[in-house]
């Protein structure tokens, strides 16, 4: 029967899913940069789209 301590060291040392939880770190922060930048790029497009149409309607 495995003690406590054998347990404890294998499962420390056991690197199996490491690389997905990798790759899931990675592809949030890639989708929070894409999200902000869509964000901050529409909001820029709300103001260029407003300024446009009170220089077409002359107001």
């Amino acid at each position: 029967m495995k003690t406590l301590v054998e347990i404890a060291n294998r499962l420390a040392h056991d690197e199996t899913g490491s690389t997905s939880i990798e790759y899931a770190l990675i592809g949030t922060l890639i989708s929070v940069a894409i999200i902000g930048g869509a964000i901050a790029l529409g909001d820029q497009l709300g103001v260029t789209y407003t300024d446009l149409s009170k220089k077409f309607s002359g107001k």
